[in-house]
């Protein structure tokens, strides 16, 4: 069964079951752009690298390229190539990062190196600037993309020169490598950071949403009738506000209950009194009269007077189990061994009267007290054997118990009578549900019980006796005195 309360938040505006997550949603929102701006940081690192690594080559590449060109000297109309076998040996001695070099006379005549590598875009360039490009080159049975430094020379007659063109290169494995361990080198890192960061976040959503979830357990942890407002004043303003506002419609819920329940108590005190004179009326008139047909419509009135009277006194009992009403009685220590054996004396002549053998097995003259209202649990224990004595059918047996099992009282009522369908077991602690047609109860009993039981924090189950018969079992919390040691 929902609270009002939950009820009433159900049907507020916005309020969807099943939606999204607050704590995922605002979770995903914060740790989505870190992730974007991450992976732009480790794509501009990335280039930023690439950049500064093309550079370092190109640097060397351009010393290289000013080297060789100063070992080509033009003689006449010829050209004189200094470049011994030792200064190649050099250039060449590194397998996994080998250098190329090539010397030629465009528009493609070959003079020296790798006649490999590919010609420079600019073809109008000018004469002693060095020029970078990337390209590629076919090496044994690959394509290598290589880093290209390029300058066009001049020699010859001043009249009609020639130009002369001295390329180097450099694979491009070693400049991608170094920007990919510049990129791992600060991603790594990079991630710790994000990572905290994620940490960071998450701890602080969840403080932030904390007033939320202390608000949603103190909800759920409580009865379904407790209309009290909501103490949450340590909370942040917007969930002050909300709480303010579930307050304002706790008290209008509270004020229209309230309302219902007055009119319950007011229009029960007043028809009792009617209902009294009706009994006494119809008693009057069955000794009265001889007359057999006046006399069965008479019983018919007068049993129509007691229930009605029943289901009135019944309902007042209702009233006083609600919490509000409870909370207004006092508690005291009270003895629920004492109060058996009343109430078992008290409904003798009733059982008597329906053919039923009531009694009480308890032996044992220990007090077993509990913290209570000794009203309320008296009512609640004449509802049980009452309904007892009512279903249990002439000629059986209805039997009370009380034991003290460690720090809870346990109090038993027996019969042998027909007993309920599982099925119906639960449901018979509803209002108005009754699990026979038989008799003249109002389906009330068994509610009142269970409010004054939980009103004092116990339970109460029924149970299937065998071979037939039920057995309602009251479980309370008792006062246990604990023995001091003198030392």
């Amino acid at each position: 069964m929902l609270s009002p309360f939950k009820l009433a938040l159900r049907r507020m505006p916005g309020v969807t079951p099943g939606t999204r997550s607050l704590h995922r949603h605002l979770l995903l929102w914060l740790l989505l752009p870190q992730l974007v701006l991450w992976l732009a940081a480790a794509y501009v690192t990335y280039n930023v690298a690439d950049r500064y690594a093309n550079r370092a080559i190109d640097a060397a590449l351009k010393t290289a390229t000013r080297s060789l060109a100063r070992q080509v000297k033009p003689i006449g109309n010829g050209l004189f190539i200094d470049f011994p076998k030792a200064a190649q040996d050099i250039i060449e001695a590194d397998p996994d990062d080998r250098v190329y070099y090539m010397v030629s006379t465009p528009p493609g005549e070959f003079i020296l190196g790798n006649n490999k590598l590919p010609p420079p875009p600019v073809n109008d360039a000018r004469l002693g600037e060095t020029y970078f490009y990337n390209g590629s080159m076919k090496e044994k049975s690959h394509q290598l993309g290589i880093r290209v430094a390029a300058m066009y020379l001049s020699f010859g007659d001043e009249n009609a020169p020639q130009r002369m063109l001295v390329q180097v290169a450099r694979s491009r494995a070693s400049g991608e490598e170094l920007a990919r361990q510049i990129l791992v080198d600060t991603a790594l890192p990079l991630s710790g950071l994000v990572a905290l960061m994620s940490v960071i976040v998450w701890g602080g959503i969840r403080t932030g949403l904390a007033p939320l979830a202390r608000l949603r357990a103190e909800v759920e942890d409580r009865a379904p009738n407790d209309l009290a407002p909501i103490k949450l004043e340590a909370a942040p303003e917007e969930v002050r506000a909300l709480v303010k506002a579930l307050n304002s419609l706790l008290a209008q819920v509270h004020e229209n209950v309230s309302v219902q329940k007055r009119f319950i108590s007011d229009a029960a005190h007043q028809l009792r009194t009617p209902l009294a004179g009706l009994k006494s009326q119809t008693e009057l008139a069955l000794t009265e009269t001889d007359n057999p047909g006046l006399q069965a419509r008479l019983r018919r009135v007068h049993e129509s007077a007691t229930r009605s009277a029943h289901l009135i006194n019944q309902l007042l009992t209702l009233a006083r189990a609600e919490p509000e009403s409870v909370a207004a009685q006092g508690r005291t220590r009270v003895d629920l061994r004492r109060l058996a054996s009343e109430v078992t004396a008290e409904l003798v002549p009733r059982g008597r009267h329906a053919g039923v053998d009531l009694g009480l097995d308890d032996g044992d003259e220990k007090p077993i007290e509990i913290h209570g209202n000794a009203l309320l649990l008296r009512e609640s224990l004449l509802n049980l054997v009452d309904n007892a004595i009512r279903y249990a059918g002439d000629g059986s047996v209805v039997t009370v118990r009380l034991s003290a099992q460690d720090s809870q009282a346990v109090l038993e009522v027996e019969d042998n009578g027909p007993g309920i369908a599982e099925a119906d077991r639960e449901r018979v602690f509803e209002r108005f549900a009754r699990a026979t047609h038989e008799g003249n109860g109002c389906g009330l009993g068994l509610a009142i019980v269970k409010e004054i039981v939980e009103r004092h924090t116990g339970t109460v189950e029924l149970q299937a006796v065998q071979p037939h018969g039920l057995r309602a079992v009251v479980r309370l919390p008792r006062i246990v005195e604990r023995k001091t040691v003198a030392v």
